[in-house]
């Protein structure tokens, strides 16, 4: 793992190298609110590396190691952390694939730095928040300022009724692997209550329509926290953008029907043509590597 200082914002990533090769064109995965990156490494990494990808994961402001920001934390703040490390690596313009906030961050790189990008995936996203989805966000954000720690098998059984489709959670032997995991992996601390905060300013969907980078938005048929109808619009709003539905998903789809999430992002990224790799993709002087936690 590395760390690279993006203005005063400290992001720890990792640089995945294409299988058998060197080089390769990068693509940049960028996860959703209180992920981590190495979320990715499990199943799309292996796959964009197989397929000859430079992948490039990293920890968004907000979540640790990378620093944990300040509360007013928004959109922009993390898209000009993204942007801030394509430069670092000096691999603009490259190809983005984000899910849920990561989504939503790099539909505001779309907007306000298209020069560093070739095509975009984006899953479960939204332009906005529907009445039930900003009032759960809210009860979020009260419980984390409550200081309340709800045990871990509560925590675990209502992250997979919320994130998991009912095609994984009526299987048992699926389901409980699904809970050991996440029983293990409880998201906190400050940093994650910056990025729950952040929400979808409705008049930035309207201005989705000056997007000129080739997208694929994917929905997930089962989701309950970006339900496909709101996929739907952000898919309306870019010109010319790809609008696929994958069944037997829930928000964590990604993860729940990998083959066919790579399937299709691999699909779509060959119908784009690929810019001419940068002169040079090596990382800026002050990178410095650490050891991974």
């Amino acid at each position: 793992m590395s760390v690279a200082t993006i203005g005063r914002t400290r992001l720890h990533y990792d640089d995945h190298a294409p299988d058998g090769r060197s080089g390769g064109e990068p693509v940049v995965l960028v996860m959703g609110a209180g992920g981590r990156g190495r979320a990715w490494r499990l199943h799309q990494v292996p796959a964009l590396a197989e397929a000859g990808y430079r992948v490039i994961t990293y920890d968004s402001r907000g979540v640790p190691p990378s620093d944990p920001g300040e509360a007013g934390l928004t959109l922009g703040d993390l898209a000009a952390d993204l942007a801030g490390l394509i430069e670092h690596l000096r691999i603009g313009p490259c190809r983005l694939v984000g899910t849920s906030l990561g989504a939503l961050v790099v539909q505001e790189l779309l907007l306000t730095r298209p020069d560093l990008a070739t095509a975009a995936v984006l899953m479960a996203t939204r332009g906005r928040d529907d009445g039930l989805r900003a009032a759960a966000a809210r009860a979020e954000i009260e419980l984390l300022d409550s200081g309340i720690t709800l045990p871990l098998r509560y925590h675990a059984a209502l992250q997979a009724i919320q994130n998991l489709s009912p095609h994984t959670l009526n299987d048992d032997v699926e389901v409980s692997d699904w809970l050991s995991v996440f029983e293990q992996s409880l998201s906190t601390g400050p940093g994650l209550r910056h990025q729950l905060a952040i929400k979808p300013d409705p008049g930035r969907l309207a201005a989705y329509a000056a997007i000129t980078t080739p997208c694929l938005v994917l929905g997930f048929a089962d989701d309950l926290v970006t339900p496909p109808h709101l996929v739907a619009e952000v898919a309306r709003a870019i010109p010319g953008a790809a609008h696929q539905l994958i069944h037997h998903a829930g928000h964590y789809g990604y993860m729940e029907q990998p083959e066919e999430v790579n399937r299709r992002m691999l699909e779509f990224f060959r119908s784009v043509p690929a810019r001419p790799l940068p002169r040079t993709s090596r990382a800026a002087p002050e990178e410095r590597r650490v050891t991974s936690p």
